[in-house]
């Protein structure tokens, strides 16, 4: 048996113990869950319903971790995955399940996250679906790190349970069809000018009009419905095009909603939120930390022809200094980073005290975090709605609707 690392734990298993357990459920990471005994045990590639064998590399205090060995009674929602490099590449966590129970499991995960992190019980709407399922990414960006011998490594992403290691990606079958297109010749010109590198890099690939941009401060061009926004390729920007309208929709929907006149839409970057809600309302203020984004978010604002919209350069902590909107009539649109917002932050919303709170996250537990915050600030919950910008990964994005109590 191979030796343990220095710090492993030998209890309740031992190092590369083989068990066999039934598994339960599925983590907000994807993994599988099972017991033994009451102990709980985190099974990746394993799904709820089926018997496997799994080989347990880390025990901790209240659970331990196991490498998937062997599915001893398959689960009748496992599929074949669509990619060669899946259980390899660590960009995706669920292509061997049924796409509906995807969704099905994202639902209830944004729920059980609510209850277990704010002791909130709300019903949570299904997931919806992505317009297209496969070849929907609009950016990715793979990586390399440059050899002892002057060539290039593996050219892809980090390899799954792994802090550094790469697995080469040739193809990536949730990017989409025109990135697929252009990545190998993109790999071989990497390889042909390894010389000029003097340590690993980031590649960009960035779907706009039908072509592929790498230069990251290069202009990229995304249609959503009836808009067109520009913004640097290598700045965010939402990568699942298909869905944006809907999306969109739904959360101007929400936003204008009741009495709302105004509109401030925080973190709003080059103006995604901000111009598509900007028809529902006589007056919107956009804010963002970046002058650069802001100053993207006026040119789209000119370009579309949008005159009641203006965007502001300010700190996401001292926004509401600048806004003079009636707070009765307002509701505000949040999109922060995954780290979710600052306390500073909700505290600055609850003392501004907007009509409506629309508050969309590419991560629900620092956004249920956040909740907590608002609830106990005065705000309750409307509706909750997940999206599936991310299918066959463990990714999903959740729009809150609260009103002022």
């Amino acid at each position: 048996m191979q030796r343990p690392p220095k710090k492993f734990v030998p209890t309740p298993f031992e190092y590369h113990q083989e068990i066999e357990l039934k598994i339960d459920s599925l983590t907000n990471l994807g993994a599988g869950v099972g017991r033994i005994e009451g102990w709980v045990v985190f099974v990746p590639f394993s799904l709820p319903g089926e018997r496997v064998k799994a080989r347990v590399f880390r025990n901790d205090k209240s659970f331990s971790q196991a490498d998937l060995v062997d599915v001893l009674e398959p689960s009748p929602d496992r599929v074949a995955p669509g990619c060669p490099l899946f259980g390899e590449c660590g960009g995706c966590q669920y292509q061997h399940l049924s796409y509906e129970k995807q969704l099905a499991w994202k639902t209830r995960q944004v729920g059980e996250l609510m209850q277990h992190m704010a002791a909130i019980t709300f019903p949570v709407n299904a997931c919806i679906s992505s317009a297209q399922i496969w070849n929907y990414r609009s950016k990715i960006t793979p990586h390399f790190e440059k050899g002892k011998d002057g060539d290039l490594g593996p050219i892809g992403f980090l390899s799954f349970g792994r802090r550094s290691q790469l697995v080469d990606v040739p193809q990536c079958p949730i990017a989409m069809d025109v990135i697929n297109r252009e990545l190998p010749s993109i790999r071989d010109g990497l390889r042909a000018t390894a010389h000029k590198f003097k340590r690993g890099a980031t590649v960009l690939l960035r779907a706009t009009q039908d072509r592929v941009e790498t230069d990251f401060r290069a202009v990229a061009l995304e249609e959503v419905g009836e808009l067109k926004f520009q913004f640097l390729a290598g700045d965010f920007f939402q990568n699942n095009p298909f869905i944006l309208p809907l999306f969109t929709g739904y959360v101007a929907e929400k936003a204008s909603a009741g009495k709302a006149r105004f509109l401030v839409d925080a973190y709003c970057g080059s103006g995604l939120f901000s111009l598509t809600l900007a028809k529902h309302f006589e007056q919107v203020a956009g804010v963002e930390v970046s002058e650069t984004s802001c100053e993207w978010a006026r040119k789209n604002a000119k370009a579309n022809n949008i005159t009641n919209a203006t965007f502001l350069t300010a700190s996401a902590e001292a926004i509401f200094n600048q806004i003079n909107f009636p707070a009765g009539e307002t509701a505000v649109v949040i999109d922060p980073p995954r780290k979710g917002c600052t306390p500073e932050f909700l505290e600055q919303l609850i003392q501004f005290g907007p009509f409506r709170v629309v508050y969309v996250s590419c991560d629900p537990a620092t956004q249920v975090r956040d909740l907590k915050q608002l609830t106990e600030g005065g705000y309750q919950l409307e509706d909750v709605q997940p999206f599936d910008l991310f299918p066959h990964t463990r990714h999903l994005e959740c729009v809150m609707t609260l009103v002022k109590s």
